[in-house]
């Protein structure tokens, strides 16, 4: 993977819109940004990290760090999940085309649902807690696609965290300094 420079990483951020109307380099030049991408949302770790997240928000707002979704659902279909885990507030970005997913300045890797299945670290995720507490649903959106963290100040990538099997657990804290 390239590294995108500060003008293209702009350029991205000016052309994507959160559900509320603001656009991401708006909101990284008003406060520095974890975007988290989501895979879908009857995805056990999909459902994990937003439930993290909702936990650490008080740490993050503490930190002056605003976190915001990508996802791959409709809006309507994102709400209740955000809701259920008292974020529905929190800032979304829909993208059930992933195309920002694809774009060259995040460019997060596709897998075979089916693939997930061989990899033991997932099972262990699974049977450790992901799946009997977030649970886990029918894959409406993009199966294929991965999920990951990018954590942005202004203009810039300062970290990121790409997930390397859908089971990986991000230190969110770590990734923010």
């Amino acid at each position: 993977m390239g590294v995108s420079s500060t003008e293209d990483v702009a350029q991205v951020l000016a052309s994507i819109h959160t559900e509320s109307g603001a656009s991401l380099l708006a909101l990284t030049e008003a406060s520095p940004v974890l975007l988290i991408f989501l895979r879908h949302f009857g995805c056990s770790f999909c459902r994990q990290a937003i439930s993290d997240v909702a936990d650490l928000r008080e740490e993050l707002a503490r930190r002056g760090v605003r976190p915001v979704f990508v996802h791959l659902g409709t809006p309507e279909r994102a709400k209740p999940f955000f809701d259920y885990y008292g974020i529905g507030d929190v800032e979304r970005v829909s993208d059930p085309e992933a195309k920002i997913y694809q774009n060259p300045v995040f460019l997060l890797p596709r897998i075979h649902p089916a693939l997930t299945l061989l990899q033991p670290s997932v099972w262990v995720g699974w049977l450790t807690g992901a799946l009997f507490k977030h649970g886990i649903g029918a894959i409406k959106e993009d199966g294929h696609q991965m999920q990951g963290i990018f954590f942005l100040k202004g203009p810039k990538i300062v970290r990121q965290f790409r997930y390397r099997t859908i089971a990986d657990e991000p230190n969110y804290l770590k990734l923010v300094g």
